[in-house]
């Protein structure tokens, strides 16, 4: 990091005539990474500006750092179930720092790692604040307050989102973890609050509980998970239940006091009356805000959407010639996965191909314990569209590896189409379930019928194995197969 700076601060000096480059890229995801390194060894002069991070937030404050975190969680509560496995000890104790230092080292080993590949493959990473001049064109303020001006054939911006702060009375001034916050955590919390029943919200409230917090989620919807099926959310409910974790349910949020770290109070109306909420901390996990203040977007010609994402089309061109939008600023699903995706889209666009965003599939899981992950349509997208499908469904206890790692709480389920055997999406709540996941995804892509998975022969014992008896088990058609019928023969 330090040599970084150095090489940076070495072209402090403003300059008439900005600095001429093949790609300029704007804020250092995942996505953009990659584009700097491939562009770079394909020979293209590449320069990278972000803020903060070195490799963007997926690395340091998000996606890695937060499943070293978990993984450490997971540890803990074996240590708990011990004696399931004929395993007895004294007790233990968590040191959060100790957790924290694990993590950090992590992120500081992939930060060597993104520079060594910066260097290898000649891209320029610059520490700084960037924002456009004009068309494609940008300023770059570095740590010593020096500017350097960029211009690109063409830009890449991808500078990502940030938590959500809700304008809840009191809220800003409680000053709330969010995730980044709760990752630099070296204590545990006594009582955890948390707003917001989503992805964030549910893998930290587990993580946290299983370190000895006392957690309390709350959220305004109906159901965690909100947008899954309702066996899924139904089972996430469950899980944080058995866990010791207390839910409160269509809850609005009506003010907050305190202050996180110390002690907070949260006023919430549930059944038409207030009621009051007190801990020691706050996590906040609303969903997420498009990070485009500040960067000169109008003056480079670039429009955002009534949501205040970029705008772009399928081949994520902006509105400003020569500029593209990668990753969650571009309204992308927020997934490290598609950011790269994105990234192989402005590449073979740029490079004489035509690749659009339309029509790829969007793979994600949710790294609770047991892990929950989908692959195309849900029971809920099907019914909603009027799709028929056949649906395959078995628990978890049916994979005999599940059953040696005593592992068997959740399911497995697969939409086919009804009137072929082709897969049109897959859900599994349970152990190993984004593994297990990939193979029914390649099996998609590959345009594979659902009785090539059953009739395979598979590794035995192993959780992808669990695919035969799901696959082999008794279809039933969902009553939107007869529905769709009788509406085309009325018409």
């Amino acid at each position: 990091m330090k040599s970084t700076e150095t090489s940076s601060s070495a072209h402090g000096l403003k300059k008439s005539q900005p600095e001429e480059f093949d790609l300029v890229i704007l804020g250092g995801g995942t996505g953009s990474t990659v584009a700097a390194w491939t562009f770079a060894g394909e020979g293209k002069r590449v320069a990278v500006v972000d803020r903060k991070y070195i490799g963007g937030s997926c690395p340091n404050i998000a996606c890695l750092p937060s499943k070293n975190i978990i993984h450490s969680a997971k540890v803990a509560s074996y240590f708990r179930r011990s004696k399931e496995f004929g395993i007895t000890h004294e007790g233990f104790a968590i040191n959060m720092a100790n957790v924290r230092e694990r993590k950090r080292g992590m992120v500081r080993g992939l930060n060597d790692m993104y520079m060594e590949n910066y260097k290898n493959t000649g891209a320029e990473f610059i520490l700084g604040t960037g924002r456009f001049l004009a068309p494609r064109t940008v300023e770059v303020t570095l740590a010593d307050g020096t500017t350097r001006q960029l211009r690109g054939a063409n830009v890449i911006v991808s500078t990502g989102t940030r938590a959500t702060l809700e304008a809840i009375p009191g809220l800003a001034e409680a000053k709330p973890l969010t995730h980044i916050e709760a990752l630099e955590l070296d204590q545990v919390p006594e009582h955890l609050l948390v707003i917001g029943g989503g992805y964030i919200g549910v893998e930290f409230s587990q993580a946290m509980r299983r370190f000895g917090s006392k957690v309390t989620v709350i959220d305004r919807n109906g159901r965690l998970m909100s947008k899954e099926d309702e066996d899924v959310c139904v089972a996430l409910n469950r899980l944080l239940d058995d866990e010791g974790i207390d839910v409160h349910l269509n809850t609005p949020i009506k003010r907050v006091s305190g202050k996180s770290g110390d002690s907070v109070t949260i006023v919430f109306e549930q059944n038409g009356t207030d009621k009051m909420l007190k801990g020691t901390h706050l996590l906040v996990a609303t969903g997420r805000t498009p990070n485009t203040e500040g960067l000169g977007l109008k003056l480079a010609g670039v429009e955002l959407t009534d949501r205040g994402y970029i705008k772009v089309n399928d081949r994520l061109q902006t509105t400003a010639p020569g500029v593209w939008a990668i990753g969650e600023i571009a309204g992308s699903p927020q997934f490290t996965h598609i950011s790269v995706d994105d990234f192989r889209v402005v590449h073979a666009n740029l490079t004489g191909g035509n690749r659009v965003t339309t029509g790829r599939q969007v793979p994600y899981c949710l790294f609770t314990d047991p892990e929950l992950a989908r692959i195309g349509l849900s029971e809920t997208d099907a019914k909603s569209k009027g799709i028929p499908y056949r649906l395959f469904k078995v628990p978890m206890e049916a994979n005999l590896r599940a059953r040696t790692l005593s592992e068997t709480r959740g399911f497995l389920k697969a939409l086919v189409e009804a009137d072929s055997d082709r897969i049109l999406g897959f859900t599994v709540f349970g152990v190993g379930a984004g593994e297990i996941l990939a193979a029914v995804q390649i099996a998609m892509i590959a345009g594979l019928p659902y009785t090539a998975l059953r009739d395979a022969v598979l590794t035995h014992p192993t959780l992808v194995e669990g695919l035969i008896p799901l696959f082999s088990s008794a279809a039933s058609a969902h009553k939107v197969v007869e529905t769709r019928r009788a509406q085309i023969s009325a018409a």
